[in-house]
């Protein structure tokens, strides 16, 4: 969708005058959107947005105010937070054993950064709402054909076909079904005990019974339990806190018709919420200072993130903080920063500065694996896990030396036995990317990979006594 395609009356809510502060969910409409699929069919598009705005929200406003509040917690050094998920969900993987891995892997290095940590640690999933990606350019070549690039589920199809990459409207409407799906199964795990760290034992992943780290990991669920238990006996009776967990969802929102007709007002409540998701985040493409995308982000009421890139200077990161969060206000907003092990010692400093300077209150959370792509002669794009591992330590000394704090890691993961990420337990190499590459964009870590670098990051924040 170019930046002139309009969004249909029928789906525009009136603005509150001084309320909207000259903000409205279409105001970004009068800005350069970047990263907008182009539908040849605008009536069919007009008529899949009005149907996405009648349509139940996936959250509540309430949730998204008690997550802006435990991320104001991290800001200040009171919570950790790993947010994790996949690249880019697929139609296809909305079945319950991938939902279910995938959470049992965040809710073990959960459990982990929190025996080791000493601190509550914010589980955040990048899914539920991650069907769109951007991509490098507008068009895909192979063997002389040219069809547009892949853009996620959200938009059209991976098959490298004429039909299959035609941006197709119905995909918003199959999108939010997927993610109300998915949302509703997390909810029913959560809510039904699937978290409760009486019984870390459901959070078992079949084929990595044998992994090189499992001992490590049955070592501090045992600690914890015993913990648990001695709690649990001073307080003559079961501490039903534990037997279940906090949980949100965020995505990038890219596709910004589909963001803005899932955007409302709410009873009792100020403002306009993306309802979406908890936490929306703008991409370290679409974050230019006059683009629609910062645009769209200034005015909605949700916690909000901005990927932060080497080529991103001083003044544009400061005027990122002075347009998203003119307020200060804590939790708010959240810099995740993507540099990649080889520009971080760099880069990283001089906008920590800048931000500190300002007097910007944000949250930082390193983001190790965007800056760590790497494509390989025989075409596959991959990460080596020791890259991935020196950004994060990287960054926690540079915003030890800075005066700052790290508060937490964005990661692409998955529960399965892929072979996506070269190094880790294993010690996975080129040879064996083709067993198990699944990923239709990037590559994820798998579940060995994602548990030994939660151990790390608390053997690192150990080591540094923070």
């Amino acid at each position: 969708m170019s930046s002139a395609a309009v969004i249909p009356d029928s789906i525009s809510t009136a603005i509150s005058g001084a309320a909207a502060r000259d903000w409205h969910p279409q105001s970004w409409q009068s800005k350069a959107a970047i990263q907008q699929p182009s539908y040849p069919d605008q009536a069919a598009l007009a008529s899949a947005l009005t149907e996405l705005a009648r349509l139940p929200p996936l959250v509540t406003s309430w949730e998204v105010n008690a997550l802006k509040a435990q991320l104001a917690q991290a800001q200040s050094g009171k919570r950790f937070v790993l947010q994790g998920g996949d690249c880019a969900e697929s139609f296809a993987d909305c079945e319950s054993g991938l939902i279910a891995n995938r959470l049992k892997v965040l809710l073990q290095m959960s459990l982990v950064l929190v025996h080791g940590l000493q601190q509550p640690v914010l589980r955040i999933g990048r899914f539920a709402g991650q069907y769109a990606k951007p991509r490098s350019t507008d068009t895909e070549t192979r063997e002389g054909v040219t069809l547009p690039s892949y853009r996620g589920d959200l938009v059209n199809a991976p098959e490298f076909t004429a039909a299959a990459r035609v941006p197709d409207p119905q995909r918003l409407l199959t999108a939010h079904a997927r993610s109300a799906m998915t949302m509703n199964f997390v909810r029913g795990l959560i809510d039904g005990g699937f978290a409760d760290l009486h019984h870390p034992e459901y959070w078992n992943l079949d084929w990595a019974q044998h992994s090189p780290l499992a001992g490590d990991y049955r070592q501090r669920v045992e600690s914890i339990g015993a913990s648990l238990r001695f709690m649990e006996t001073l307080a003559g009776q079961t501490i039903g806190d534990f037997n279940r967990v906090d949980f949100y969802t965020a995505h990038e929102a890219l596709l910004l018709a589909a963001e803005a007709a899932q955007t409302r007002q709410v009873p009792r409540q100020p403002g306009w919420y993306n309802l979406s998701t908890h936490f929306p985040w703008i991409g370290m493409r679409t974050a230019a200072l006059d683009g629609a995308h910062v645009e769209y982000f200034r005015g909605i009421r949700n916690p909000i993130g901005v990927k932060v890139a080497p080529d991103m200077n001083a003044e544009w990161v400061q005027q990122l903080c002075e347009i998203l969060n003119p307020q200060n206000e804590p939790g708010r907003l959240t810099l995740i920063h993507r540099m990649g092990a080889a520009k971080v010692e760099q880069y990283l400093p001089a906008l920590i500065d800048a931000v500190r300077k300002k007097g910007h209150e944000v949250l930082w959370i390193c983001d190790p694996m965007h800056g760590n792509t790497r494509a390989l002669e025989n075409g596959y794009k991959t990460r080596r896990f020791d890259d991935i591992l020196r950004e994060v330590e990287l960054s926690f000394e540079i915003h030890a030396a800075c005066g700052s704090r790290l508060g937490g890691v964005h990661l692409e993961l998955t529960g399965e036995d892929v072979t996506e990420c070269l190094g880790g337990a294993r010690d996975l190499t080129e040879d064996d990317l083709h067993r198990a590459y699944r990923s239709a964009v990037d590559p994820r870590l798998n579940y060995e990979q994602a548990l030994e670098l939660a151990l790390r990051i608390v053997s690192i924040k150990s080591a540094a006594g923070r």
